[in-house]
C-alpha cells in the first residue's frame, strides 16, 4: 500500500471521529439541558441560549476538523 492511501485512510478516520465526537458532545448538552430545564423551568431561556452557544462552538470546532482531514485527503489526490 502506498503512503497516499494511509493517509486518505487517516483522513477518513479522522472525519468519522470528527462527527462522532460532536454528536455526542451535542447529545450530552442537548440532555443537560433537559435535565437543568426540568429542575428550573423559570431559567429556561437562559438555558437555551446558553445550550445553543455551546452547541455552535462544538459545531465550529467540528468543522474545522473534518475540513482539516478533507484538505489532506485532497493533498493526497492532487
Amino acid at each position: 500500500m502506498e503512503p497516499g492511501g494511509l493517509i486518505a485512510i487517516g483522513a477518513g478516520l479522522g472525519a468519522g471521529l470528527v462527527t462522532l465526537g460532536a454528536g455526542l458532545g451535542i447529545g450530552k448538552l442537548a440532555a443537560s439541558a433537559a435535565e437543568a430545564t426540568g429542575r428550573q423551568p423559570e431559567a429556561a431561556g437562559d438555558i437555551r441560549t446558553t445550550a445553543l452557544i455551546m452547541s455552535a462552538l462544538i459545531e465550529g470546532v467540528a468543522l474545522f476538523c473534518a475540513a482539516t482531514c478533507f484538505l489532506l485527503q485532497g493533498l493526497v489526490a492532487g
